[in-house]
């Protein structure tokens, strides 16, 4: 039978498809409109296959299997009728599949990435003024509004894990169950500000709430309190406000770039990008073992830094508040010793190549721990970092909705324009369906008080496959101090010193599996299993071989 009066109804849709961009279009005959309601069985297949199209509000494939969108140039009348019942319902089975699979696709999104350092810098898709190899993909929702440009990033995992250690006669248990969450958010606006680019971002963590009894189980690992006693065994939570600042790009060229950046709470210049936001360690549940001494002041109190880049290499100088956060940690509460700027640290980074690039740092930090008052510390740190794309994303990914990408500084979509000398191009591409991401880092502290040392290994590297499948490995060698000789939840012990007593070794192996719950919304089960091989000294409270399992569903915005 036919079925008139849809012609205004395909328009509208038709129209819609063209403005996102969403598909190309393919150019059906001009014919009027008696001709339309009288064409062959093939003609009238074809009025099915628009009519399904508007009505679903997406484009189809053709013959050569190409996605497109029809333009219907003369107004008619569409005609079902020449077409054979059975057609006509294989027809309708296959739009009602394309519409499944285009929803089930977890590679229809965009990414943004880099080619250079400076673009690199320029995105400020991690926190601080850290840098991953230029060709790194970063994950976010985009927006326009005016002059700004909006970003939303974000990760999430909610985990159940099982430490196991054995139990020794007389001593405290070790091992623990828990269910906890991990999480951040990352809210981020630009604009151009005079000569230069002002970006605003902020990072926010439900962590306080969602990690119970302060900290969450992970046997050997060390660091800060809970309820004033020191936390061994466990992982402290992040605090509900990770970061808040404000940054500023002045380029001074084509190849050198200025750069400022002030943080009531922020992420000063040591160490590599810390592991919540580095590629290679994105999809592992927990921290590092080496944290401490690699990466733990990306959470620091007034931090100001500024660097100069030139090319490939960037040299940067901070000052801020060397005090670690106290456990109270839904607000800016000061440390032990205030909030005042007492601490500084330098770091020179470069990046050769888009794939790679390394950092070497070096920072005095001012009574960093609660528990020692007083004791200054010297942390040096040195990483290598990786990133290779071995099969990209389809070309034809639909771009970023609601964001027009052409007036932003340093964007390229890919129309072709001159580029400028301010504001090199940075890109936006499909994710990649096959790449690989590796960090090599060495971090040490050193107590300016009794000049004892702790030096932590890492070698992580993650690969995603097929588009979405992701196995990975954390392998560390970590210095651990004689904390973990006393008793689990005790006070530290009047005149207690600490020193270290050796190193531990953690194997850690994952695999997780994208699932799309929705347009920007990934969700991935996954596990990860650890070994861990005990220093000599620990072995009679730990066992020789202690383990550890994660199982996990990671949430991420895209």
């Amino acid at each position: 039978m036919p079925l008139r009066g849809e012609v205004r109804v395909l328009r509208r849709a038709q129209q819609r498809i063209l403005r996102t961009g969403a598909a190309q279009s393919a150019t059906l005959p001009v014919e009027d409109t008696n001709a339309y309601a009288q064409r062959p069985e093939v003609n009238s297949c074809n009025d099915a296959h628009l009519w399904l199209s508007a009505r679903l509000r997406r484009p189809y494939p053709n013959r050569s299997g190409a996605v497109v969108a029809a333009q219907l140039e003369p107004p008619g009348i569409l005609n079902f009728s020449g077409c054979a019942p059975g057609r006509l319902l294989t027809i309708m089975l296959k739009h009602i599949a394309l519409v499944l699979c285009l929803s089930l696709s977890a590679h229809a999104q965009s990414v943004m990435y880099a080619h250079t350092l400076i673009e690199a810098e320029q995105q400020h898709g991690s926190s601080g003024t850290s840098i991953e190899p230029a060709g790194t993909p970063v994950p976010m929702l985009m927006a326009s509004r005016g002059a700004w440009r909006l970003m939303l990033h974000a990760n999430a995992f909610a985990a159940d894990t099982q430490q196991q250690a054995r139990v020794s006669p007389g001593q405290a248990e070790r091992g623990r169950d828990a269910f906890f969450s991990t999480n951040w958010i990352m809210p981020m606006a630009q604009r151009k500000l005079g000569a230069g680019q002002l970006t605003l971002r902020t990072m926010l963590s439900l962590e306080p709430a969602t990690v119970s009894r302060r900290n969450y189980p992970e046997l050997f690992q060390q660091g800060e309190t809970a309820f004033g006693k020191p936390i061994f065994d466990g992982q402290h939570p992040h605090d509900f406000v990770m970061e808040l600042a404000a940054l500023y790009d002045l380029p001074l060229g084509r190849s050198t770039l200025l750069s400022m950046y002030a943080a009531p709470v922020g992420d000063p210049a040591i160490g590599p990008t810390a592991y919540p936001h580095r590629q290679s360690a994105s999809e592992d549940p927990i921290a590092a073992l080496g944290h401490h001494q690699e990466d733990s002041t990306h959470i620091a109190f007034n931090v100001v830094t500024g660097g100069l880049t030139y090319r490939w290499a960037r040299v940067e100088l901070s000052g801020f508040h060397g005090g670690e956060p106290n456990e109270h940690r839904w607000q800016l509460e000061p440390s032990p010793n205030g909030h005042a700027i007492d601490s500084v640290s330098t770091r020179l980074t470069v990046s050769p190549t888009p794939d790679l690039s390394g950092q070497y740092s070096i920072a005095h930090i001012a009574s960093p721990e609660a528990l020692y008052p007083g004791e200054d510390q010297q942390r040096q740190t040195a990483s290598v970092m990786f990133h290779h794309i071995f099969r990209a994303g389809s070309a034809s990914a639909a771009p970023t909705v609601g964001m027009d990408m052409t007036d932003m500084p340093g964007m390229d979509m890919g129309q072709p324009k001159a580029k400028s000398a301010a504001m090199p191009a940075m890109s936006m591409a499909a994710e990649p369906r096959t790449d690989l991401a590796a960090t090599l880092l060495w971090g040490r502290t050193r107590s300016l008080r009794d000049n004892s040392k702790q030096n932590s290994y890492l070698a992580e590297a993650l690969l995603r496959f097929a588009g979405s499948n992701y196995a990975w490995t954390r392998l560390e060698n970590a210095g651990r101090s004689n904390e973990l000789l006393l008793t689990p939840g005790a006070a530290l012990p009047a005149n207690f010193g600490e020193t270290p007593i050796g190193h531990v070794a953690a194997y850690s192996f994952g695999y997780d599996h994208d699932i799309v719950l929705g347009m920007h919304v990934l969700a991935a089960p996954g596990v990860q299993f650890t070994a861990y091989q005990t220093p000599q000294a620990l072995r009679a409270i730990y066992g020789a071989t202690p383990t550890g399992e994660v199982f996990f569903v990671r949430f991420r915005l895209r």
